[in-house]
């Protein structure tokens, strides 16, 4: 044997023993129980109302959700806690599901309104996504429509008609966006904690 042989070969066989150790390590590294993260408790300034509910709904500990709640605090949650918790208050609308009522649209869809928001949510889940895209713009949210709850409680616009006040709701549902109109579909029947868990 070459010098150069017998380098090549002691090389050989310190790389197979490097080898063979760190394989001999790698079952002590997965056998440590791994920790689920912790959610994330942070979200962009006036956040949807949905964004909140899920960040809350996803805490472990009550504390967490009440911290979490507290921190991202706004009339129009307050509202939708009072609508739906406080039994009290009334809607003055149908319950059950909202029926479709849009003549303007361009794609045709046979079902209820509510089948529409929960098929805009089910397609939104699917793809890992709280955005419509392009189809976003132009969206409200409930932050920004929460004074105009009154009209759909009992005692806060008795002067509507029925069939006016169901009106104004399903155009308030098509103007949101579809979690948040999800929430409002919930809240009108006290039914948040179908999808939000807050206790």
């Amino acid at each position: 044997m070459t010098t150069r042989q017998t380098k090549k070969t002691t090389s050989e066989k310190t790389s197979v023993k490097k080898s063979a150790s760190s394989v001999k390590r790698s079952p002590s590294r997965t056998s440590k129980p791994k920790s689920t993260p912790a959610p994330p408790t942070t979200l962009a300034a006036n956040p949807f109302a949905f964004e909140v509910l899920s960040l809350a709904s996803r805490q472990r500990t009550n504390a967490k959700k009440v911290e979490i709640l507290e921190k991202y605090k706004d009339d129009s949650l307050r509202s939708i806690f009072v609508w739906n918790y406080d039994n009290k208050i009334q809607s003055a609308l149908p319950a059950g599901d909202v029926p479709y009522a849009a003549a303007d649209e361009q794609t045709s869809f046979s079902g209820t309104l509510s089948e529409k928001i929960n098929d805009s949510v089910s397609k939104m889940e699917e793809i890992g996504t709280k955005s419509l895209g392009a189809t976003d713009q132009g969206k409200t949210s409930i932050r920004k429509e929460y004074k105009n709850f009154y009209n759909f409680i009992r005692g806060g616009n008795d002067a509507l008609s029925g069939v006016k006040r169901e009106n104004m709701f399903i155009s308030l549902l098509q103007g949101l966006h579809p979690l948040e109109a999800e929430i409002m579909i919930l809240v009108k029947d006290k039914k948040l904690e179908e999808k939000y868990k807050l206790n």
